[in-house]
């Protein structure tokens, strides 16, 4: 929904001294008062001609006409989205946010917390035209979701995706949306950090996501993050507000474009996107850890909980075992630590949990290389679907 927009009040103050003439003018003063103005000889002055300004021709730099080439571009396939419910058998605008084309059979990319739960969508393009829309398939799990536009405009041009290998800290970046309903906003900035996992739409997180100084409001989100030539390398989702307002405070983040290339595929086909689970619950190795646990290694994924019938626990996996105290700290030891999972290398959690995003699926048995009790074993896990909800088990992968 639009912010309303303050305008600062001008006032003008009239010199008193001019108050008679303007009066006069306007037919305030009776007769008489004009009768007792004294008459001043009249001096004609003659002005000197005001030469007609210069014309000044800005001429942009290259990295603004870049800029200015990638909008030009880039802003027709991105959309404004407004989504409706039924309320009293009519159906009521509930609030609006962003997208972008991603192919030619007019299929538009969003976040899944733009349109879930809706009703009807319309989706209005940078020239004004609006077209309805249904949603395909949406994805709680990585708050990414899918339209399917009616009767596409032909000019409409689908956006490239970037790719994330290609992505590095101080990177500028691009995003184009409708903030506050004003639709065709830029913002620049550039990318503060990868690799960042922010909550999704259930007990999951959604990992290997972009953080961003480039300024995102509400409105917002489901934009394009874009790199210096127009390519999508991520999805706004959320920003950091502080918990005191709704603003942009110099932190933002998008859901990384490896993400997009996995689900929107499946969104298009399926409506659905399948994720494995491996069912366990932990963090890395700190120092604490390491010398409570005598440990030979430093870094891992360390399993602190394993989910009562999960994957994992099917397999054997375990967790913590007790508490000790280590320096004056509190510890949970005697869990498992994955040093590896199919031969590659886990050095922290995220590791973990990103191979089993991004390189498996439900039904597939993965091999854990593990250490236990001093000793290394491998372990064979075999994925399931993750589940829709779970009882006290924060943040599981």
């Amino acid at each position: 929904m639009n912010t309303p927009i303050k305008r600062n009040m001008i006032k003008l103050t009239l010199v008193g001294l001019l108050f008679p003439i303007l009066a006069l003018s306007c037919g305030l003063l009776t007769p008489a008062a004009v009768s007792n103005v004294p008459v001043q000889p009249v001096q004609v002055v003659v002005a000197t001609p005001v030469p007609p300004a210069k014309t000044i021709s800005v001429i942009p730099s290259s990295e603004d006409a870049a800029l200015i080439d990638l909008y030009n571009r880039v802003n027709p396939s991105v959309v404004n989205i407004t989504v409706f419910q039924a309320q009293n058998g009519v159906m009521v605008p509930q609030g609006q946010g962003s997208g972008f084309v991603y192919d030619a059979s007019g299929h538009v990319v969003t976040n899944a917390h733009v349109v879930h739960g809706s009703d009807q969508f319309e989706v209005t393009f940078s020239d004004g035209t609006s077209r309805n829309a249904k949603v395909v398939g949406d994805d709680l799990n990585s708050d990414l979701a899918v339209l399917q536009v009616e009767n596409m405009p032909s000019a409409i041009e689908p956006l490239t995706l970037g790719d994330m290998e290609s992505l590095a800290v101080g990177q500028s970046v691009v995003a184009i949306g409708n903030p506050f309903g004003l639709d065709g906003t830029l913002t620049r900035g550039i990318i503060s950090a990868l690799g960042r996992n922010i909550p999704a739409l259930t007990i999951f997180s959604i990992p290997q996501s972009i953080q961003t100084d480039a300024a995102i409001n509400p409105g917002n989100s489901g934009g394009p993050l874009l790199n210096l030539n127009g390519e999508v390398v991520g999805v706004n989702a959320q920003i950091e507000t502080g918990g005191t307002t709704n603003s942009n405070l110099g932190i933002g983040f998008a859901i990384p474009v490896s993400i997009l290339r996995l689900v929107i595929p499946d969104l298009i086909q399926n409506g659905k996107h399948d994720w494995a689970w491996l069912g366990v619950v932990g963090g890395n190795l700190s120092p604490a850890l390491v010398k409570g646990m005598d440990l030979t290694v430093d870094k891992g994924a360390y399993i602190d909980q394993v989910v009562s019938n999960g994957p994992a626990a099917k397999a054997g996996l375990r967790g913590a075992t007790r508490q000790t105290v280590v320096d004056e700290r509190q510890v949970d030891v005697g869990g498992d630590v994955i040093t590896a999972v199919d031969g590659h290398p886990v050095n922290t959690f995220d590791d973990l949990l990103i191979y089993t995003a991004l390189q498996t699926k439900p039904g597939q048995t993965v091999t854990l290389t593990v250490l236990r009790d001093g000793k290394t074993q491998e372990i064979k896990v075999t994925l399931e679907l993750r589940p829709e909800t779970l009882n006290n088990t924060p943040s599981p992968s």
